[in-house]
């Protein structure tokens, strides 16, 4: 799909630049002169141009958004006016000849109906009106007509038409940007609830047992407990964003070993190597969690003696490198590969599929998991963390406790 998009936004620049060119090159003076020639003056002002149409474009087709679109859209086509429509009505007008939108209005099934273009003459009883002619240029995503483009002018003109489907077309990827843009948050949003059910009843269950079984033995441990267990579950079903902080990751995790330490005592080991200057950077929000959460799985599955786990984030320049280790029961690599393909289900792997997903989304394919592991050999799961990804701002959670 991306392919498609950045090719489709390339073949259409060229006419948007050229359509521009030629409809705006007598309607005033360049103003970049010692700058290259015309045709890269027409260039360069189109690109600028469509830039300021797209940011609105990609937050959907409303009316807010059509309005803030629509004056660097008509600037684009170099018309007189320019409304942006949905299926059913204008949703902004930017331009002369206001009066002809119940006019439009009534021809926008034809088009919106077929999802082909139409021009046609506008019907007008004021002597100096401009526009006499209009050209409708549906609006389309993944084959769906959400509205219509429609530009009007003094007169019928070919290049007008062809200048107007190209610009709807260039409206349509941005609207299908936007459509992305929502699927990848209800995606993320449906990816954090299915982690959050992933975690575990029974290690609710057993964290609140064991803070029962301290009340009459050591009260206050039992209360330090019992605040760990709310702070832990407050921050695993917070609402505040996609993104949290390594700082605040972090400390979750630490809750969490602090009520798995109550549990077992002895048998679990942690060391923690954390360099200062990461603890700012922007992640996933329940990304490394479900890491820790597996490896004191997988490190006291089935054994008696103590379960070592380290984690480090250290520093490694225009990244925060995470390595979370254990020297539990490991796992066979084919297994794991079919666990993180979705071949099979991850009962062996707490959220690792989950958070390997949602890596690859955020960062791209080369930020998935890199784990290392073998029957009995333990297993080392190591994520690089970018320090700026454009979108990944962390939200402020809850206060801490």
């Amino acid at each position: 799909m991306s392919g498609f998009i950045a090719g489709l936004c390339v073949a259409v620049l060229p006419l948007l630049a050229a359509g521009f060119w030629f409809g705006r090159r007598t309607a005033r003076p360049a103003s970049l002169a010692g700058l290259g020639t015309p045709v890269e003056h027409a260039t360069f002002a189109t690109l600028h141009t469509a830039s300021l149409a797209a940011p609105p474009l990609r937050a959907g087709l409303t009316e807010e958004t059509a309005r803030r679109s629509a004056r660097p859209l008509r600037t684009l086509l170099g018309t007189d006016a320019l409304c942006l429509t949905d299926a059913t009505r204008v949703l902004a007008w930017d331009g002369v000849g206001g009066h002809h939108r119940a006019e439009i209005t009534a021809r926008l099934a034809g088009p919106l109906d077929t999802g082909r273009g139409e021009a046609f003459p506008l019907t007008c009883d004021t002597p100096d009106c401009p526009v006499r002619w209009a050209v409708v240029a549906p609006l389309t995503v993944d084959e769906r007509v959400l509205g219509a483009l429609v530009a009007c002018a003094p007169r019928e003109s070919a290049v007008l038409v062809r200048a107007a489907g190209e610009v709807a077309r260039w409206v349509s990827v941005q609207l299908e940007l936007a459509d992305l843009d929502r699927s990848r948050t209800r995606l993320i949003e449906a990816e954090i609830k299915a982690l959050r059910a992933q975690i575990s009843p029974h290690f609710l269950f057993n964290s609140l047992a064991v803070i029962a079984s301290f009340v009459r033995t050591d009260p206050e441990h039992a209360r330090e407990l019992l605040l760990e267990f709310a702070d832990f579950t407050r921050y695993s079903f917070r609402k505040h964003g996609d993104f949290t902080t390594l700082a605040d990751e972090l400390h979750a995790i630490d809750q969490y070993l602090s009520l798995v330490r109550a549990r077992f005592g002895d048998r679990l080991a942690v060391t923690l190597q954390i360099a200062p200057e990461v603890l700012p950077v922007a992640l996933p929000f329940l990304c490394l969690q479900p890491l820790v959460e597996n490896a004191v799985k997988h490190g006291l599955e089935g054994r008696t003696a103590t379960c070592r786990i380290s984690i480090t984030a250290q520093d490694a320049g225009q990244e925060a490198l995470v390595v979370i280790e254990d020297d539990g029961a490991g796992m066979d690599p084919d297994a794991l590969r079919r666990i993180l393909a979705g071949e099979v289900s991850p009962s062996g792997g707490i959220g690792l599929s989950n958070v390997d997903d949602r890596l690859r989304q955020v960062y791209g394919d080369d930020h998935g998991l890199v784990i290392e592991t073998a029957v009995g050999a333990g297993m080392k799961i190591t994520a690089r963390l970018p320090k700026y990804q454009p979108g990944v701002h962390s939200a402020p959670g809850p206060p801490r406790t």
